[in-house]
């Protein structure tokens, strides 16, 4: 477990991203990009999980230019109150940009076989499908990403894999907008989408307010399947 730095594109700084490495190597790289709490301790722990299943975790900063090093929970109201004003001061444009230096910072670590893809949870879920939209990597999972409904068209033609873990009982995803985006994905070979009855937001978040067990099993084990099908 260690931390790489990573030059913005923009020449406007640069961030630290937070790595697990695999027992083995070559292999291919995941980039794990955060909810709104920053890179916390859950999404460190997704990292880790990442390299026990034989790949290279990548896991960048992407408030640091709000904020460098956020690290914040879901079990206060101040946190909470705290990762909204974040996630509303985010630029996701300049967001997926860094994803991108990520996603060619990743592929250049030692011991990457040159293959990487990115997962994603709830903003992250989000930034993970426009991965698959707007850039070249190998794979991308989308878990409950939000405010997608408003990308239906472009993921209409998705070029790169997505896999999508849709919560049914979302409490930040309509109804609506969750038939949207499954309209929109269903004639497109190239993204898979599954829907979990009965789950609120961030169910796969261990130890989390909606936490749940069958749930994140089911989905975690497609995801591992996923990953190595495109990266081993």
């Amino acid at each position: 477990m260690t931390e790489i730095t990573i030059k913005a594109t923009d020449g406007s700084g640069e961030f630290f991203a937070y790595v697990a490495r695999p027992k083995a190597t070559p292999a291919g790289a995941v980039v794990v990009i955060q909810e709104i709490f920053g890179v916390s301790p859950a999404m460190r722990a997704i990292t880790d999980a990442i390299a026990d299943q034989g790949f290279i975790g990548v896991c960048p900063d992407l408030f640091w230019r709000l904020e460098p090093r956020v690290s914040l929970t879901d079990k206060t109201q101040a946190e909470w109150d705290k990762a909204f004003a974040l996630l509303k001061a985010f630029d996701q444009d300049r967001g997926v940009e860094d994803l991108k230096a990520t996603l060619a910072a990743a592929r250049r670590l030692e011991g990457c076989n040159g293959r990487a893809g990115t997962i994603g949870f709830c903003l992250g879920g989000r930034l993970a499908a426009l991965m698959a939209i707007r850039s070249d990597a190998d794979c991308n999972v989308s878990y409950y990403g939000v405010m997608l409904e408003g990308l239906a068209g472009e993921l209409r033609h998705a070029a790169n894999p997505l896999l999508m873990h849709i919560a049914e009982n979302d409490k930040f995803v309509p109804k609506e907008a969750q038939g949207a985006v499954l309209a929109a994905v269903m004639p497109n070979p190239r993204v898979e989408a599954h829907v979990y009855p009965g789950v609120d937001h961030a169910f796969a978040r261990v130890g989390g307010q909606h936490w749940d067990g069958r749930a994140a099993a089911i989905a975690n084990g497609r995801t591992a399947a996923f990953l190595a099908r495109w990266l081993a």
